[in-house]
C-alpha cells in the first residue's frame, strides 16, 4: 500500500518540506485502465487519469503503457519541455526505493556520454578506411617500381 515517508526536496516555503509519498510498483501496476491510469517515468508515479481524453497522441498511448515504467517510451517520443513541466500537475509520489533498479534505472534517464557512443560506431570503420588506403598506396607503388 501506499505510505507517506520521507520527505521531498522541494520546499513548501520558509523551510517547510512536503513529505513524499511512496508507491510499490506492484500498487502501480493495478492501476491500468481507463478508469485510472498511473504511469512511473524516472521513478516517480503519476496519475494521468483526467489527462487520458486531452493527450495528443491519443488515449491508446497512455492505456500501452498505464501501470508499468514508461520511462523508456515518453522519452523515445522526445516530449517538450512544456509537456515535462505539464507532467508535474500529476505528480503523486515516487516509486519505493526497494522497487527502483539498483543501478537507478528507474529514478534518472540514461546518462551515457553521446560523444562515446559516436565514437563506438565511427572508430572501427575509420581504422578500416586508413588501413585500406596505405595498402592501396603500398602495392599501386610497388607496382610502379617493377
Amino acid at each position: 500500500m501506499a505510505a507517506p515517508e520521507g520527505s521531498g526536496s522541494e520546499g513548501l516555503g520558509r523551510g517547510e518540506e512536503k513529505p513524499v509519498t511512496y508507491y510499490r510498483l506492484s500498487e502501480v501496476e493495478k492501476r491500468n485502465s481507463a478508469k485510472e491510469i498511473w504511469l512511473v517515468i524516472h521513478g516517480r508515479v503519476y496519475d494521468v487519469t483526467r489527462f487520458l481524453n486531452e493527450h495528443p497522441g491519443g488515449e491508446e498511448v497512455l492505456l500501452e503503457q498505464a501501470g508499468a515504467d514508461a520511462s523508456e517510451s515518453f522519452e523515445d517520443v522526445g516530449h517538450s519541455s512544456d509537456a515535462r513541466e505539464m507532467l508535474k500537475q500529476y505528480y503523486i509520489g515516487d516509486v519505493h526505493p526497494n522497487d527502483l533498479k539498483p543501478e537507478g534505472g528507474n529514478k534518472e534517464p540514461s546518462k551515457k556520454d553521446p560523444c562515446q557512443s559516436y565514437w563506438s560506431y565511427w572508430i572501427f570503420p575509420i581504422i578500416g578506411a586508413v588501413l585500406l588506403g596505405f595498402l592501396y598506396r603500398y602495392f599501386t607503388s610497388e607496382s610502379r617500381s617493377s
